[in-house]
């Protein structure tokens, strides 16, 4: 899956080595009823893939460290470069799954007749690039792939709804047999990934494959059938799905993955994988509907948690109001919602200080207000995860940063910018990701 990208609109032939080969166990057991899951349903964020299939020890750590949240497994194809897979099982696919990460299944079957590295080991075939029957060799030959497709996916539990992506290695995209053929394969692979109630995806360079299905798009229109989502190869360094191969109007809204980083090592949580990195925003994008307001009316997401002190209380109403809705939330204040900062809500707020660790004080600072509004369940959380915990972690990060993280309920851009600035103040590594270390640090109200 490492394909060379070059400017022109005939790719050079020479791509580099696919990257991530993973395969389905040699003997894997019928699927269990209703022990299927989809994936990767709704996500935009950050992705990688490897040859061989991580340990489990592995992807716990990078789970736990690093900013993916996503990855590429070969689970199919007799061109894949890594047949040996003892990692790759139903019960890894199921843990990961289980653990958060969305998979991104990947097979690489027959190649384009003109890409000079196939077949990789002599018995695999090629595209066939002959034209009669409307190129029905290269069509039969993709309904046979997208079938051992399937039923790879089904052994390792990906259910139906899931996407199931197409390797097509980069080709000279001006050899016309090659071409036409492997547009053939591709529209044959989608009609019959869709049969067989799978979501259809293609991996190739932008430069190729990729502009090769815009091109059908646009000037062929109602003559293929197009994947469903598109994965560009483009080793730009820029984390988008844009590509200046392709018009921006394609696979739009949430159909794209750019490979945007080629092969390089990368270690988080002490362990090194060689990986591509991917950017990707899929199904519907990482959404999350609007939130009501707590305690009756009150928006407890304001732009700046500000210090409260019995002196300053007449010009702080709003925080107050905001301190009390959080302070009853968590079980400490009993009371009716007022804004005034009496002996109650002073009472209240010095129990929290109290059973969290630091000194009853009638002033309520900064550092309390991370500690408060951090406090809760909790789990590791990057870009792209959704829930209600991470609008606690946006209103903890507003307060901890002193600028307004909007309460989305969605780990957005802002938010990893914002954690960013945040761990490099309290002198962690700036990766963007809350793990079981970073709340520990919010816990105790360090900003």
């Amino acid at each position: 899956m490492r394909s060379t990208l070059r400017n022109a609109l005939v790719v050079a032939t020479t791509v580099a080595t696919a990257a991530v080969v993973l395969s389905a166990p040699a003997q894997a057991s019928a699927p269990a009823a209703g022990d299927q899951q989809v994936t990767p349903g709704n996500f935009t964020g950050y992705g990688f893939d490897q040859c061989v299939t991580p340990t489990q020890r592995k992807m716990n750590a990078w789970m736990e460290h690093s900013p993916f949240a996503a990855v590429g497994i070969y689970t199919s194809g007799y061109s894949r470069a890594c047949r040996d897979q003892p990692n790759l099982t139903r019960t890894w696919v199921s843990k990961q799954l289980a653990n958060n990460w969305r998979l991104l299944p990947i097979t690489l079957g027959p190649q384009a007749s003109c890409q000079p590295r196939f077949p990789r080991y002599g018995t695999d075939t090629t595209i066939s690039p002959r034209s009669a029957n409307n190129y029905g060799k290269a069509r039969r030959q993709a309904r046979r792939t997208a079938k051992e497709a399937v039923a790879a996916a089904q052994d390792l539990g990906i259910g139906t709804g899931s996407t199931l992506w197409y390797d097509l290695e980069g080709f000279d995209l001006g050899n016309t047999a090659c071409r036409e053929s492997a547009l053939r394969f591709l529209h044959a692979w989608t009609n019959k990934i869709h049969q067989l109630d799978y979501v259809s995806g293609v991996y190739s360079s932008a430069g190729s494959g990729i502009k090769m299905l815009d091109d059908a798009r646009i000037h062929r229109p109602g003559k293929f059938s197009l994947p469903d989502a598109i994965w560009i190869a483009r080793w730009d360094g820029v984390a988008n799905t844009s590509t200046s191969y392709i018009s921006e109007e394609g696979w739009q809204p949430n159909k794209r993955v750019k490979q945007y980083l080629g092969g390089h090592n990368e270690t988080w949580g002490g362990v090194t994988i060689n990986i591509d990195s991917n950017y990707m925003s899929l199904g519907n994008g990482s959404t999350m509907p609007r939130a009501g307001r707590s305690c009756g009316n009150v928006n407890i997401n304001i732009p700046r948690f500000k210090e409260i002190t019995p002196k300053n209380a007449a010009d702080r109403v709003t925080a107050i109001r905001v301190l009390q809705c959080q302070l009853k939330t968590r079980g400490y204040y009993k009371a009716k919602i007022t804004g005034e900062y009496d002996a109650t809500t002073i009472a209240a707020a010095n129990a929290f200080q109290a059973e969290h660790g630091v000194k009853a004080r009638r002033q309520w600072r900064v550092r309390h207000w991370v500690m408060l509004t951090s406090s809760g369940h909790q789990r590791t959380v990057k870009r792209g995860f959704t829930g209600r915990v991470m609008r606690r972690l946006q209103r903890s990060l507003t307060a901890a940063t002193g600028r307004k993280v909007p309460s989305t309920g969605v780990f957005d851009a802002r938010t990893e910018a914002a954690a960013k600035t945040w761990q490099g103040r309290v002198g962690l590594r700036q990766s963007g990701v809350i793990n079981t270390e970073a709340w520990a640090r919010l816990n105790d109200g360090q900003y």
